[in-house]
């Protein structure tokens, strides 16, 4: 099982599972998430609230981010490559 903490170390989150590698977190609210250098390759993040949300240096190689809400997520050295982004939120805050 995997927890999934917000930047206070509260957990939020969790994931039965041994690996973040294609979970489905279709629609989870993960707003503050802490998701830093997380393999979150081939996940299902359709939905997903991620305001706030730190994925710096987060692999997010072929995720399916479709409509996902990233405003304010932090996203710097995340790797994107083949990432489903149809939709996606993001505003002034949100960093690349």
């Amino acid at each position: 099982m995997i927890e999934i903490k917000n930047m206070d170390g509260e957990v939020i989150h969790t994931v039965d599972a041994d690996t973040l590698v294609g979970a489905d977190l279709r629609g989870e609210e993960l707003c503050d998430a802490d998701l830093s250098g997380a393999d979150l390759s081939g996940a299902n993040l359709y939905y997903a609230y991620l305001l706030g949300a730190n994925l710096r240096g987060a692999n997010l190689s072929g995720a399916d981010l479709k409509e996902a809400d990233l405003s304010g997520a932090n996203l710097s050295g995340a790797n994107l490559t083949g990432a489903n982004l149809e939709g996606v939120q993001i505003n002034s805050y949100t960093k690349f």
